[in-house]
């Protein structure tokens, strides 16, 4: 076999690929270090959860879930070096409402209706409330009664945390990415 369909050929194009991806998500990951360090000064976590989220669904959006779900993974553990993350019990379940709000802005944002602005509206707020209950029934209902032994003081402060400001920062982070969204797909030619 010769030119495109020799195993040859493929199998450089399957490594360009996967060089690709690793590139890309290796500057989503970067993106996201350097805005968790340059947010993290401001000591406001509203701020550095709406920058996550943002490049969480920038990440899903313009690379697809290879890219998006690691970046949704290692963003918790990465906080957590940089001191604005939480508990390392709580770490599990702050990746899983990463990857819920990833996986549901791809499902939604990729909805075949003729206005992509609406599909971008469904997906922020499906999005925000799936983060929103997959970190508050994991960390409210679940790490803090079982895992941590908190007073109920410090439970109820803790708790707060891990409830609204959930909701508020994922959709921050999704009105941010509907704005950048469209300047973003036109650049990249989608």
């Amino acid at each position: 076999m010769t030119g495109l369909h020799s195993p040859c050929y493929t199998s450089v194009m399957n490594t360009n690929k996967n060089v690709l991806w690793i590139t890309l998500t290796a500057i989503f990951i970067a993106l996201l270090v350097v805005l968790q360090a340059a947010t993290a000064s401001l000591g406001n976590t509203l701020v550095t959860g709406s920058v996550v989220n943002f490049i969480l669904i920038i990440s899903v959006m313009t690379c697809g879930l290879k890219t998006g779900l690691p970046v949704a993974i290692i963003s918790p553990v990465t906080a957590k070096f940089f001191g604005i993350g939480p508990f390392w019990a709580f770490i599990p379940f702050i990746a899983a409402g990463n990857c819920m709000l990833v996986l549901v802005w791809r499902i939604a944002g990729n909805l075949p209706i003729k206005k992509k602005i609406v599909s971008y509206v469904i997906a922020l707020i499906a999005a925000a409330i799936a983060k929103f209950l997959v970190v508050y029934f994991g960390i409210v209902k679940v790490a803090i009664p079982l895992f941590m032994g908190l007073p109920e003081a410090q439970a109820a402060v803790v708790s707060s945390a891990f409830s609204l400001p959930q909701l508020f920062t994922a959709s921050m982070g999704g009105a941010l990415a509907i704005l950048i969204l469209p300047v973003l797909r036109k650049a990249l030619g989608k």
